[in-house]
């Protein structure tokens, strides 16, 4: 794996780096990014192919030109590398003016080291604070107090259970309990029907895995374990990981989870062969119509002693912002119209309808058209919800951490040598 971008590794580039990054940039599209005609914006995102939410922003682009004549747009796409290919831009002084990326991994240290810039005198100035949701505003923010990009989409992270799938298996409610999620899947796998099916050789179960941990940690004590790594030091870490690790010995989760990725997952719930997927909205606005309308959602199962009142769920405001880069201050009055733009209600409220994304800015639009994001949405008080670990975990220990998570899936591996993996993927940061 890549070594995050650190402020040693922009020194170190140096005098070599003409020599050494440019040929690799030139079979990439970021060497679009080239390109300092003042009046083109270069916009870098994941967004452009298959991403949820790609139509509506393609159309959104085409209207933003057809609004501002005289500005052209450049669209650089990249998918889970996009990180690394705007690092190795940035380093040669060839990156986009604008980045469209969560806060994860590599990129919590990009406003550290000055690979983007704070945006916080931006979006004042601008007059576009009121538009976004103060806890958005909270978790974009660094422990500095710099605003590391203009908050974008959200996501709900409920469970999805296909009641049609339950009911032929004899389990006539949801399950709240872990002991009723447990006789469920044993009455699910008696009719041939995979319980609960999760990507745990990715990031998918990464997330499930630490929702699961933390059924016995406060906030607070969660924040301090996925800060620290230290699961053998506090007893609801601990306590947490026996209650996985019991669901998993139990049968709670498909056969061979810790090989599926995030697709094979929604595949399996999709097509109804399995019952029970934790899934982002994303996977949510992708559940076919006939599944969809046979899907509740709601919170992970509690065991008896749990630090939370109702079952849990995740939710996250950093899915997607938009990060300026230092090229993008030397065409700042471009980037602004572009801003302003994508913040419109108008805009905002297209993302809503046509691709069934939350979002971290103040809306009243309804996913109509994707019943389960708005089944998700209307959760509020009715779950718990719990810490993604993302902003806290060290970047060098995210990859790690997802090979712990295969590790952590695999029948029959004891609770302590679950703790020794998660732990092992700390000492790599």
């Amino acid at each position: 794996m890549r070594p995050p971008l650190t402020r040693r590794g922009f020194l170190a580039a140096g005098s070599g780096l003409a020599a050494t990054a440019l040929p690799a940039l030139s079979g990439c599209s970021a060497l679009a990014a080239a390109d300092s005609d003042p009046d083109t914006l270069v916009v870098h995102s994941q967004l452009g192919t298959t991403a949820p939410g790609s139509p509506t922003y393609l159309a959104a682009l085409d209207r933003f030109r057809e609004e501002n004549p005289g500005l052209k747009v450049k669209n650089l796409v990249n998918g889970d590398d996009l990180a690394q290919v705007y690092e190795t831009s940035r380093l040669a002084r060839k990156e986009p003016d604008v980045v469209m990326v969560n806060l994860y991994d590599k990129t919590l240290a990009w406003t550290e080291v000055g690979a983007t810039v704070d945006v916080k005198d931006y979006m004042a100035d601008w007059g576009l604070r009121e538009r976004v949701l103060p806890v958005a505003l909270d978790a974009w923010t660094d422990g500095k107090g710099r605003l590391r990009a203009f908050p974008y989409f959200a996501t709900n992270w409920p469970v999805a259970y296909n009641r049609a799938l339950l009911d032929r298996a004899g389990v006539d409610e949801i399950p709240v309990t872990g002991d009723q999620l447990i006789a469920a899947a044993r009455r699910l796998r008696a009719k041939g029907i995979g319980p609960v099916t999760t990507g745990g050789n990715d990031w998918t179960g990464q997330k499930l895995l630490a929702q699961v941990v933390q059924t016995f940690l406060t906030e607070d004590e969660a924040r301090h374990v996925y800060s620290t790594g230290d699961f053998s030091g506090s007893r609801g870490a601990k306590e947490g990981i026996e209650y996985f690790v019991a669901l998993r010995d139990a049968g709670v989760f498909v056969d061979k989870a810790q090989g599926l990725t995030s697709d094979l997952m929604t595949t399996q719930y999709n097509t109804q062969a399995a019952a029970v997927q934790s899934a982002m909205s994303s996977a949510l606005a992708k559940v076919p119509d006939a599944v969809a309308r046979r899907t509740d959602v709601g919170g992970w199962p509690l065991a008896e002693g749990a630090a939370h009142k109702l079952p849990t769920i995740l939710r996250t405001y950093t899915l997607i912002g938009f990060w300026i880069s230092p090229n993008g201050t030397k065409k700042i009055d471009a980037v602004e119209r572009f801003l302003r733009f994508m913040y419109r209600p108008d805009t905002v409220s297209r993302f809503i309808r046509e691709s069934g994304r939350d979002m971290a800015l103040r809306s009243g639009t309804v996913s109509k058209d994707f019943p389960l994001v708005a089944a998700a949405q209307r959760l509020g008080d009715d779950v718990s919800q719990v810490l993604l670990p993302d902003v806290y975990v060290p970047p060098a220990a995210t990859q790690p951490l997802i090979t712990a998570t295969s590790t952590s899936f695999t029948r029959g591996t004891s609770a302590a040598r679950v703790r020794a993996a998660l732990e092992a993927a700390y000492r790599s940061a």
